[in-house]
């Protein structure tokens, strides 16, 4: 785990100071602010075609695939040395589209192979710390980005971003990790692999209202931050600049979630963790509605605490519920059904905020965040609610209850109970009540 987490910080680090830097480097080299918010675009484009990404991670043992794409990535990024003017913008998105596939299958690996190699108790509270390593690095390296760009222009940082790859690669080949290669099927087909890992998320009576709701938290996430600049200048009366302050602060908050999120997770099921998490962002977002900086700083801090709850909350049921040979395509599914949303609303966001005030606005996110996240509750409980199906001291939890599923039956493909979807086998002994029974 150490040697993990401290990989994940060394290249969140470079990672996120690319990121900042990306769409600065365009705009300074063409002036084109259009150009610019498509550096961005270009960094999530391959989310889109995460699920048929995330089979390669189901294809090869995780950790050589996480060592070669870190190494990659750290050969691929001093390419940028020769964008120096505007007719070699070119390269920068090219650049950038590769950056962004190959963070899609180093998202679906590391899910893949910290459900199969740690054990099931351990999963929150490492997905809770692996959130805090990952937004730690935002309180530093946009500082560090902008200030070597200021200085010294793009290069210094793609090679910054370049040695913090090439360390990663070498600690997670140092990870003290076992795994057994994959089996290989008797025919092998890209697009039917892919479509098996989509049908699995899509059969989980567990997986789909989780992954619904973070799609649905981060299409709100979306055209909040939209609204930021409208709440900034127009309810704060401030320059844009005082955009960054709440962020700064939004990712405090994002770090400390990820410290309460294994603690919640050992004690709660991940729907209701979820949909704690979803309340509690809608609530803030409506909050910063109010025109006062307290109120901002605070709701700031509180949007930064309850998002990451969503998503470790479905990180983790993915990685608990989805069988082990096909965890990757599941993970990259999910990713791609969480995340697309966030990308599409941002656009839309930035449409409504020139014909709808804000302070209407942001408490209309807020009531549907509330409603969405009431929903999801209820209908946990009312689907799971019966005493001793609970984790942890309130029932027997997953594996005691043998490979079923309560009165669900077992993963479903097209009606079948036999536990398999096109012959992916569900794991064994995860019972109902491990997900989402009542607290």
């Amino acid at each position: 785990m150490r040697w993990y987490l401290t990989g994940i910080v060394v290249s969140g680090f470079g990672s996120t100071a690319m990121w900042l830097v990306s769409g600065i480097w365009v705009k300074s080299l063409t002036g084109s602010d259009s150009l610019a918010a498509l550096a961005a675009f270009a960094l999530w484009a391959p989310v889109l075609v995460g699920p048929l990404l995330g089979t390669l991670a189901d294809r090869v043992r995780r950790r050589p695939l996480l060592v070669v794409l870190n190494a990659a990535t750290a050969l691929l990024l001093p390419v940028l040395l020769w964008v120096e003017s505007a007719d070699r913008v070119w390269l920068l998105f090219a650049v950038l589209v590769l950056y962004g596939a190959q963070g899609a299958v180093h998202e679906a690996a590391e899910q893949a192979l910290v459900a199969t190699t740690l054990d099931e108790a351990r999963l929150g509270t490492f997905n809770g710390l692996r959130m805090t390593a990952n937004e730690s690095t935002k309180l530093i390296a946009p500082l560090v980005a902008a200030g070597l760009f200021a200085r010294y222009g793009g290069g210094p940082v793609a090679l910054l971003d370049a040695a913090s790859f090439a360390l990663a690669a070498v600690l997670f080949a140092l990870m003290p990790v076992r795994e057994e290669r994959p089996a290989r099927p008797a025919r092998r087909n890209w697009w039917r692999e892919t479509a098996g890992g989509v049908r699995l998320l899509r059969a989980s009576p567990v997986l789909r209202p989780l992954v619904a709701t973070g799609g649905f938290t981060m299409l709100l996430a979306g055209v909040n931050g939209a609204a930021i600049y409208a709440v900034v200048d127009g309810g704060l009366g401030r320059s844009p600049a005082y955009a960054g302050v709440l962020y700064a602060v939004q990712g405090a908050g994002s770090v400390l979630a990820g410290l309460f999120a294994g603690p919640l997770l050992r004690r709660v099921p991940e729907r209701e963790v979820a949909a704690v998490g979803l309340a509690v962002f809608a609530v803030a977002v409506g909050v910063r509605a109010l025109p006062y900086g307290v109120t901002a700083l605070v709701a700031s801090a509180v949007i930064g605490l309850g998002m990451p709850w969503v998503l470790v909350a479905v990180m983790t049921a993915v990685q608990r519920e989805a069988p082990a040979e096909a965890v990757g395509r599941v993970a990259a599914t999910a990713h791609t059904l969480v995340f697309a949303p966030n990308a599409l609303s941002i656009a839309f966001g930035a449409g409504l905020v020139a014909v709808v005030d804000v302070r209407i606005l942001l408490p209309v996110l807020a009531l549907a965040g509330t409603a969405w996240a009431a929903g999801l509750a209820v209908r946990g409980r009312r689907r799971d609610g019966r005493p001793g199906t609970g984790r942890g001291d309130d029932g027997p939890g997953r594996g005691d209850d043998g490979p079923g599923r309560g009165d669900d039956g077992p993963w479903r493909g097209d009606g079948a109970g036999d536990g398999r979807v096109d012959g992916l086998a569900v794991r064994g002994g995860q019972g109902a009540g491990s997900m989402e029974g009542g607290a």
